[in-house]
C-alpha cells in the first residue's frame, strides 16, 4: 500500500498540493512571523506555493494575515518574497 502524502492548501491560489512542494510561514506564540523550512516550528502555520505570484496574491488579499492572525509588515513581506525567489520560485 502506497504511503499517504500529506496535502496542504496554498493561501494564495487556494490549491491543494503536497506539503513538501510548499513553504510554511509560521507565527510563533510570541507573535514573531518567520519561514519554517523544516516544518517543525511550533506556532500557527500557513502554506504558500514556491511562486511569487501566489505570495503577492496572498498579501494583497490579506489571506496570509487572516491565516496567521497577525498583520504582515512590509519587512516580513519582503523577506518572504526574497526567500521564495532564492529557493526556486517563479
Amino acid at each position: 500500500m502506497p504511503k499517504k502524502i500529506p496535502m496542504r492548501m496554498c493561501v494564495g491560489c487556494r490549491e491543494m498540493k503536497a506539503k513538501k512542494e510548499m513553504i510554511r510561514v509560521v507565527r510563533s506564540p510570541e507573535g514573531e512571523v518567520s519561514i519554517d523550512l523544516k516544518g517543525k516550528k511550533s506556532g500557527r502555520g500557513a502554506y504558500i506555493c514556491y511562486d511569487v505570484q501566489c505570495l503577492k496574491r496572498a498579501l494583497k488579499q490579506k489571506q496570509l494575515d487572516r491565516a496567521l492572525e497577525v498583520t504582515i509588515t512590509p519587512e516580513i513581506a519582503e523577506s518572504l518574497t526574497l526567500s521564495i525567489e532564492t529557493s526556486g520560485g517563479a
